[in-house]
């Protein structure tokens, strides 16, 4: 996996590259044991602000205000040439932050969370279903377990990552995006 973060406001307390690196590593690999994508290609991390998010938020999936990630996963039908990219995982700083205060998680377990629940919607795994959220659910604890993070009791319960601030129905993939990457990149 060929890894860019990019950082898009102005939050002081992001994880280092090597970490998101980590986390979205442990997701491929536990996606790939599972009969996910096992595509190791090119993965965009951009951590923004509220407007950006809301913004992302909005024009993709209909959705007033932020959310705490989406995901855009590149299908690459179409492509004059075979493209190597698995997509990207927009992060909110600001929503991670609220998140982790509200739950009273440390901040960084809830960055691996989101960059691993990302990371599962690329694989194409998704949450519409209970069946389906439970699964993404199981899939995200092996994964957190890896890095010694337990799921709090209301992202265990809820099978992905939704709170009051982004609920079930809005922290899911964004439509995949056709054969030109997310905007977001």
């Amino acid at each position: 996996m060929r890894l860019q973060v990019q950082i898009a406001c102005a939050e002081a307390d992001v994880p280092s590259r090597d970490q998101f690196e980590s986390w979205a590593a442990a997701a491929l690999a536990t996606s790939a044991a599972r009969g996910g994508k096992t595509t190791a290609g090119e993965v965009t991390i951009r951590v923004v602000g509220r407007a950006e998010m809301s913004d992302l938020n909005r024009r993709y999936r209909g959705r007033d205000g932020a959310t705490d990630v989406l995901a855009f996963a590149f299908d690459g039908e179409g492509a004059a040439v075979p493209l190597d990219i698995l997509g990207d995982v927009v992060i909110c700083a600001p929503v991670l932050a609220a998140e982790a205060a509200r739950r009273g998680i440390p901040p960084l377990h809830h960055w691996a969370h989101l960059t691993a629940h990302g990371m599962l919607h690329l694989c194409g795994f998704d949450h519409n279903e209970a069946a389906a959220a439970q699964e993404m659910g199981a899939l995200e604890r092996e994964i957190l377990a890896e890095f010694g993070i337990a799921l709090d009791a209301e992202s265990a319960a809820a099978g992905n990552s939704a709170t009051a601030e982004s609920p079930v129905e809005n922290s899911a993939a964004a439509p995949a995006m056709e054969s030109t990457p997310a905007p977001a990149r």
